[in-house]
């Protein structure tokens, strides 16, 4: 450095620009690393906001988890519930089912089953069938219809007053004409209002798992699928890289902005400066745009990270919002939960008494069919029986008729010796000797004993009898086949 020539002075005033330049650099520099830093450190407590409030989010988000699947559990528990009484209800109807078309078959059978004239007209004679028992042990004819019973000892009137045999029977009554339809329909529809009565308290909790399982769904939807925190670590190294560039830059600004101070002090003290140092100064210089450039660059990136937190934060928060909500929401599917569950309880309680009363309306249709059984079995028997006692009649009255043929001939015979032997002794026997001698013999007529009446038969057909045979043969080898069973 040496004095400057004459000619040379005039340059030394753009030392002043460079020191304004210089100095204008440095207090934008310094204003952009003040701000950085502010934000570094705004940026360090948002990220402990963040943190905590992500860890808050997650273990609602968890608790909330756990509660929807205990709510699951619960909708599962409700469908195996019901599964469990839709498997009872519909064991129930294959029973019913069965016992109803087994009810059916024997009115069916009951209604081909030709009761001839003679068993339903009435009669003074006493009933060969006897008096049907009804399923309650109260009333005994419960499920007879009150016509005169089909086993009622009636006079033979099989045939027409002309004397011809009725062939007709295209008229003739049925066994299922003696039963009482309307009581069998009161049982029926009895049983079927019950049905309908289950059918409409089990639809009452029908929808309750789809409704628990959509109500799950929904919450969970509106739960976060995954974490939407950035990277906290990355964020603060990266602006702690950044924060070290700046005040680097900010040092070289200092630096050369005393240089540049000290420079122009020189000069104004009289010195003067070559001119490789004034290149020098100016090169220094025109480096300053970029070094601001870059120095803005580098805040932006620090104001982009802090905003990046702050989002974070901000989402965290909302997060925290939604949780409250869904809190609420959760609250409110406990206490429908518990609602449901009470009302699921008292429709099991109900169904259950009601598939009580069915299974022994069941019981009652069931005994009806073994009734009906019995019914058919015993007219079948009662067909025999009349058919064994017209034999026993017969086999009586030839032994009458013999024994009545028999003493009149022995009358006969009687009154013939006692009339020659009067007529060859009597008259050399005084009148009053053995007045008795003179009497013709008794005659004698066999008849019932006194009070009974002459007994009288309904007229069977030979076929019916057959019929009624073979049926029973049939019911017996049934009913071994079960026994052996």
């Amino acid at each position: 450095m040496a004095s400057p020539p004459p000619g040379q002075r005039t340059e030394q005033p753009h030392l002043v620009s460079l020191v304004l330049q210089s100095k204008k650099a440095l207090q934008h520099g310094q204003q952009l690393c003040s701000k950085a830093n502010s934000l570094s450190n705004a940026s360090a407590q948002c990220s402990v906001d963040v943190l905590a409030l992500d860890a808050k989010v997650k273990w609602i988000t968890e608790a909330i988890l756990e509660q929807l699947k205990l709510a699951a559990n619960v909708a599962k528990s409700i469908e195996h519930k019901r599964a469990q009484l839709d498997k009872q209800v519909k064991a129930w109807d294959v029973v019913r089912s069965r016992r109803t078309e087994a009810l059916d078959n024997i009115l069916e059978s009951l209604g081909a089953h030709l009761v001839p004239p003679g068993f339903h007209q009435t009669s003074s004679g006493s009933s060969l069938f006897g008096s049907q028992h009804s399923l309650d042990g109260k009333n005994g004819n419960a499920f007879f219809n009150g016509q005169q019973s089909p086993s009622a000892t009636v006079r033979d009137n099989s045939f027409d007053h002309h004397g011809k045999k009725n062939v007709d029977r295209t008229k003739w009554k049925t066994l299922r004409d003696f039963v009482d339809e309307s009581a069998i329909e009161n049982v029926l529809d009895t049983l079927e209002s019950d049905r309908t009565r289950l059918d409409d308290i089990m639809a009452s909790t029908y929808d309750y798992p789809e409704t628990l399982s959509a109500a799950i769904l929904s919450i969970r939807e509106s739960l976060p699928s995954s974490s939407i925190v950035p990277s906290i670590e990355d964020i603060l190294n990266a602006q702690q890289g950044t924060s070290e560039l700046m005040a680097r830059h900010l040092s070289s600004l200092t630096s050369h902005y005393e240089q540049m101070a000290d420079a122009l002090k020189i000069s104004e003290a009289g010195e003067t400066f070559g001119e490789e140092d004034l290149q020098d100064m100016n090169r220094d210089t025109e480096e300053l745009p970029s070094i601001m450039a870059e120095l803005e660059e580098q805040a932006l990136s620090i104001e982009d990270a802090h905003q990046q937190l702050v989002t974070a934060k901000t989402a965290a928060q909302e997060q925290l919002a939604t949780h409250s909500m869904t809190l609420d929401d959760l609250d409110e599917l406990g206490e429908i939960m518990a609602d449901m569950l009470q009302k699921q309880q008292g429709v099991e309680n109900g169904c259950q008494e009601l598939l009580d009363g069915l299974q022994q309306r069941l019981l009652v249709v069931e005994d009806l069919h073994h009734r009906f059984i019995q019914y058919q079995a015993s007219f079948n028997k009662l067909l025999i029986e009349i058919g064994r006692r017209r034999l026993y009649r017969e086999a009586a009255e030839k032994i009458v008729e013999g024994m009545m043929s028999q003493l009149r001939a022995m009358t006969e015979e009687e009154r013939q010796v006692r009339e020659d032997f009067n007529a060859e002794h009597g008259q050399h026997i005084p009148e009053d000797i053995c007045l008795c001698i003179e009497n013709p013999p008794t005659r004698w007529e066999v008849v019932p004993r006194e009070g009974d009446v002459r007994e009288t038969l309904p007229e069977v057909d030979g076929d019916l009898l057959a019929q009624a045979k073979e049926k029973l043969v049939v019911v017996d080898v049934l009913s071994a086949g079960t026994d052996s069973v």
